[in-house]
């Protein structure tokens, strides 16, 4: 077997955009007021206790049923800059959905879509509803255009800050650029958010790397604080034979890929490199997303390897059954021992039966390798999706303590330096990684940052009274 690039001709245009369109489809002005006429308003509603961004979900929807759409992403962005994304990217099914009173007996109502309408009425106009308070003569800068670092970046600039963002790479928007699946979110949606925090006056500079080209002495001394929103590296070697073959690509980078793909139109998708039979190894969403777009771009079988059973798996419970649908298969309680190949080619993946033994640090069931069964798994293409190397440069770069990799953080996002916060992925070390999640880190640390430069002006100006 051997890896190669699927033709042009492979998938139509029309194959493609039914197959790399949104999965759920924007709704229409009619659908939208019927969905919110839906909505009871609750008194303490449940579904906003358990948005991590807390929005007012019921006043939006409010909103909705009366025709002012504008408002309703006001009421959104007032709470969550970045509410575009995660309307979209939201596991709404364990937050706001699944809290949903009517959930128990009817339908819950579909917040995410209602979100979503609202947000995309006021991006498509080119609103902008906030209006920057005067300057306040301090600088803040930013590390990462993920959702942490706009969060932070726009809510400062909206309390008068000067805001400079440095991201390592080509495009801004971080993980909602790169990282999630065009299905989910369009590369044009996140571009779109960075254009209107930009809107807000935050500076964005791409192609720029702390600690290859600024320094993180350099930041702390020109700025009066900084932001760390880095969000996670690369995905971890496996440290397995035959990861250097024709053949082996890391998760992120595939998917990638087909953003950027996308990006230029849809039909550049047929170019991108893809086996017949891909392996993805690895359970959380990332490979569920690979192994999606494997299955999507016309991989004739995929399958999902994981050294644990079906009940540790991190991904969520309807990403796993969404993928199944698919026709992803699984092979569960398989270590991978080596990447087999011929020609410089991969050929297969060898793997180690395992039982599984007690929890974890982690809370999982440990796998225990059984020695002497050995399993092949063929393929052509290996895919490796077993999460992401901490921060480890940054945090040695400013001095920043860590656990288990992560930089220590206070409630507020604070680090150790008086002058540097973070937030996002790179301080997620309990709880789920979730853009919601890091926009909300980015909002808090926005407020700890202000309450601390002004405070330092108050004191400034009275100690020269």
């Amino acid at each position: 077997m051997e890896t190669h690039s699927l033709d042009t001709t492979r998938l139509s245009s029309s194959q493609l955009a039914d197959r790399f369109t949104e999965l759920k489809p924007a709704l229409s002005r009619r659908e939208a007021r019927l969905e919110a006429e839906r909505c009871l308003y609750c008194f303490d509603a449940p579904c906003i206790t358990a948005c991590p961004t807390s929005i007012d979900v019921p006043t939006f929807i409010r909103k909705i049923a009366t025709d002012n759409v504008t408002g309703a992403a006001v009421t959104i962005l007032e709470a969550n800059l970045l509410g575009a994304s995660c309307s979209r990217v939201c596991p709404v099914e364990e937050l706001c959905e699944g809290a949903c009173v009517l959930g128990a007996d009817h339908k819950p109502i579909e917040i995410g879509r209602l979100q979503r309408y609202a947000t995309d009425h006021l991006l498509e106009k080119g609103v902008m509803p906030f209006t920057p308070r005067s300057a306040t003569g301090r600088r803040v800068a930013v590390v990462g255009t993920g959702p942490a670092g706009l969060s932070c970046a726009g809510e400062l600039a909206k309390l008068g800050h000067e805001v400079v963002v440095f991201e390592r790479r080509e495009l801004p928007g971080g993980l909602s650029t790169y990282g999630i699946v065009v299905m989910r979110e369009p590369i044009r949606v996140s571009l779109e958010e960075v254009a209107f925090v930009q809107r807000l006056g935050v500076e964005v500079r791409t192609g720029v790397e702390v600690g290859r080209d600024v320094q993180a002495g350099a930041l702390v001394d020109e700025f009066d604080a900084v932001f760390i929103a880095a969000g996670l590296g690369r995905v971890p070697a496996l440290a397995i034979p035959g990861e250097e073959l024709v053949g082996v690509t890391e998760a992120l980078d595939f998917i990638a890929a087909t953003k950027l793909a996308e990006k230029e139109g849809l039909e550049r998708l047929n170019d991108l490199p893809l086996g017949r039979h891909v392996a993805v190894i690895g359970a959380g969403n990332t490979a569920i997303d690979a192994a999606t777009i494997a299955r999507r771009l016309g991989a004739e079988r995929v399958t999902i390897v994981y050294r644990r059973s079906e009940a540790e798996m991190p991904a969520y419970d309807f990403e796993i059954a969404f993928i199944k649908q698919e026709g992803v298969e699984f092979r569960l309680q398989l270590q991978p021992l080596e990447i087999l190949g011929e020609g410089g080619r991969v050929t297969g993946l060898r793997c180690a039966r395992v039982t599984l033994g007690a929890p974890d640090a982690d809370g999982r069931r440990a796998p225990i390798m059984v020695p002497g069964d050995d399993v092949i798994v063929p393929c052509d293409q290996v895919i490796t999706a077993i999460g992401q190397e901490k921060p480890a440069g940054l945090a040695a770069a400013f001095g920043l303590a860590t656990t288990r990799g992560y930089l220590d953080v206070d409630a507020d996002g604070r680090t150790a330096h008086p002058k540097v916060f973070a937030g996002g992925d790179c301080v997620r070390a309990t709880g789920q990684a979730m853009t919601v999640t890091a926009v909300e880190d980015g909002k808090v640390a926005a407020r700890a940052i202000h309450a601390q430069l002004t405070a330092t002006v108050a004191v400034a100006a009275g100690g020269s009274a």
